[in-house]
């Protein structure tokens, strides 16, 4: 997620980082982001020495940074010859998945049911809808829509006291993030999104637990049931 982004609205979730702080940080976040938005293409080879000249750093942090993406599933590392960006797995994805409805299920539940709930969880998320809906439009701001998205959904879990688990579902959902970004162009699925978060806050905001729970799971369960459609219609970026 860009936190500079999001800090310029004053939007960062409590619990969430405001800036990297540690070189090793930045380049992963950067070569992460290129990778689930599809700028660095499954199969791309990552050369260090580029990417020391890109980042101006030395060779330890882009080591580094590799080996947290490595963790992720979202490189290969080939001892002394080169790195390569994976196919997207569908196992992953469906294990992500199901992973993101446990939680996120969980998570609205209890902010729907929570008689404290911080009333600018409710307001954050809303700006956060009315930010994505100003970039909808535009298709050379997909990135940037699909960082609010992120941002939406850290929202909750922080306004829920667990964003130590959104770090989780991050950590493991790099698979299920790339196939977002290559459903989103889908006509109708941008807007679709923006329903979705609609429904998710406004079930939130009225205390309607079993709304809360069917609104988030409907949003979760879009992109996943178009798996086999983006498989055929990008054959060379899966496993």
């Amino acid at each position: 997620m860009n936190s500079q982004f999001a800090s310029t609205f004053g939007l960062i979730a409590p619990g969430f980082p405001a800036a990297a702080g540690s070189t090793v940080q930045r380049v992963y976040d950067d070569l992460r982001k290129r990778i689930i938005t599809i700028q660095l293409p499954p199969d791309t080879t990552l050369s260090r020495t580029e990417l020391t000249e890109t980042y101006e750093v030395s060779q330890t942090p882009i080591r580094d940074a590799l080996q947290l993406l490595k963790q992720e599933g979202l490189v290969r590392i080939y001892p002394q010859s080169r790195t390569v960006v994976t196919r997207i797995d569908v196992l992953q994805i469906y294990e992500a998945h199901f992973l993101r409805v446990a939680l996120e299920s969980e998570v609205c539940r209890r902010l729907a049911t929570d008689p404290d709930l911080d009333p600018s969880v409710i307001t954050r998320a809303r700006s956060i809808i009315k930010m994505q809906s100003a970039v909808a439009d535009d298709v050379d701001q997909i990135a940037i829509f699909q960082e609010l998205d992120e941002l939406f959904h850290q929202t909750l879990f922080a306004g829920a006291k667990r964003s130590s688990l959104h770090q989780l579902v991050r950590e493991r959902s790099g698979h299920l993030e790339r196939i977002r970004r290559l459903h989103l162009p889908e006509k109708g699925k941008i807007m679709s999104i923006l329903d979705g978060h609609h429904a998710i806050i406004d079930a939130i905001a009225a205390r309607d637990e079993q709304g809360a729970v069917d609104a988030i799971r409907e949003h979760l369960s879009q992109t996943v049931a178009k798996v086999e459609e983006l498989r055929k219609e990008f054959p060379d970026y899966f496993v």
